[in-house]
């Protein structure tokens, strides 16, 4: 057998059956190796792996507190239900249970990095009988409620797959300093399972037995991190699933947030036009219609008037008057291109002809879409084209509109420097905030894959009906 490695990857010779054979390892699979094993033994010294352990641990005595003050509370009410006793007892089991959702959000929050949305707060109505109401009726609180009856299940799952393998590591990794006359150590959930009575050679005693027992305590220890991953990835499952705001709620605040976004997004446009009319236009014109009174003032001059002053105030207001309607053209072009009353593919073939870089142009549209989602499409290939031109040092652009059903998707791709990230300062990247707000109006998402050292990809997706 003969082995070696070149910039090819790895390469192995060997007879098999009287044949020469060869097997080739890529240098990128050697690479993907290479952090597997090294995400493997780095994975216990980190501190997720130790808070996603004590997560479980916090997690889920607070989870059993919680349901026994759940249980105790609902069955009492539900005992006493036909007392006026009953009712309370059972409102305040609604009420408790939303307070204990709230601290599972703050530990997931803390230690997991799990940044679950608040849902609204409890508003109660006037009045004994009105807080009852709103109570019983909280969903929030009934969803907290199946929460911590469906985390107990999974804390005993947890306990017994994952929390059972750190135990195991530990008393694995301690038996040479307090196993001495001990023929194993103590066996554990999973381990007890997985195992098979005999593995470690009940009835021997010794160094080897002891380093044996210790290098499985090893394996155990690389081995806990990846258990204690999967219960946690499933308890993040739930805590999305009944900890968040509930569908209807976060529909609601999207509305909200959009309506608002939108109203701001209007009252500043309206701002920058009668700016822009006051500063510049009107400017021209006032200044245009000064010429022209002077010119005129000139030509009704007693005696013989100055022709060539005249005529410098004429050039000089018409001058004036031809930069006005460049204003003025551009002011509309900025509310509503007109190059949009042909169609979405005309208007983005325009900018593409026009980009300061070679841009490559694909459009495939059955449908035209709304005149708001083709002015929201045009603007976006219009600012993430300016952005390529000034901050990607990219040599050639790609626009992609196509639509896939009732969707209509932009991609914009470039070859420069990449590192694109959404910012709400003033720099680079700040436009990108302002059209990923743009996009969420109506209800589009705005995806942004920008590595260091490009590419970068924008994509756009945007309904076709607004």
């Amino acid at each position: 057998m003969q082995t070696g490695i070149d910039d090819s990857g790895a390469r192995v010779q060997f007879r098999l059956g009287g044949k020469e054979r060869v097997i080739v390892v890529s240098e990128a699979r050697l690479e993907r190796g290479r952090r597997l094993v090294r995400a493997i033994l780095h994975e216990p010294f980190r501190h997720r792996a130790w808070r996603e352990l004590l997560y479980l641990v916090v997690g889920g005595v607070l989870a059993g507190l919680g349901l026994t003050f759940v249980v105790v509370t609902l069955f009492a009410g539900i005992g006493l239900f036909i007392t006026f006793i009953g009712v309370i007892m059972m409102a305040a089991s609604v009420r408790g249970a939303r307070g204990f959702g709230r601290y599972h959000r703050s530990l997931a929050r803390s230690l997991i990095d799990e940044d679950i949305a608040e849902p609204d707060p409890f508003i109660s109505k006037p009045g004994l009988f009105g807080w009852l109401q709103s109570a019983l009726r909280d969903r929030t609180g009934w969803r907290s409620m199946g929460y911590l009856a469906l985390k107990i299940p999974l804390v005993i799952v947890g306990i017994w797959f994952a929390l059972s393998v750190w135990i195991s590591a530990f008393f694995c990794l301690t038996y040479p300093f307090w196993g001495r006359g001990n023929a194993r150590p103590t066996e554990f959930g999973l381990f007890r399972n997985l195992f098979p009575p005999g593995y470690f050679s009940v009835g021997t005693s010794g160094f080897f037995h002891g380093l044996f027992i210790f290098i499985t305590g090893l394996l155990l220890f690389f081995v806990a991190p990846w258990t204690m991953r999967l219960i946690i990835y499933l308890d993040r499952q739930l805590v999305r699933l009944l900890l968040s705001p509930d569908p209807l709620t976060a529909r609601l605040r999207s509305l909200e947030q959009a309506r608002t976004q939108t109203v701001d997004a209007s009252a500043a446009t309206l701002r920058r036009i009668e700016r822009d009319l006051h500063d510049g236009t009107q400017a021209h014109l006032v200044a245009l219609a000064m010429r022209l009174g002077q010119a005129k003032e000139k030509l009704v001059e007693s005696g013989e008037p100055d022709l060539d002053q005249v005529r410098r105030l004429v050039d000089d207001a018409h001058r004036g008057a031809k930069e006005a309607i460049v204003e003025l053209r551009d002011l509309a072009r900025g509310i509503h291109p007109p190059v949009l009353d042909t169609g979405l593919e005309g208007a983005l073939s325009t900018l593409a002809a026009r980009s300061t870089l070679p841009s490559e142009l694909t459009v495939d549209l059955r449908d035209r879409p709304t005149a708001a989602i083709e002015a929201i499409a045009y603007f976006c290939v219009a600012e993430l084209l300016a952005n390529v031109a000034q901050h990607a040092q990219a040599s050639r652009a790609a626009v992609a509109c196509i639509q896939h059903g009732q969707w209509l998707r932009l991609v914009v791709r470039d070859d420069g420097r990449g590192g694109a990230r959404p910012s709400a300062f003033g720099s680079s990247s700040s436009g990108l905030t302002g059209l990923t707000d743009r996009v969420r109006t109506v209800d589009g998402r705005l995806d942004i894959t920008s590595p260091p050292g490009g590419p970068t990809v924008v994509t756009v997706d945007l309904p076709m009906q607004a």
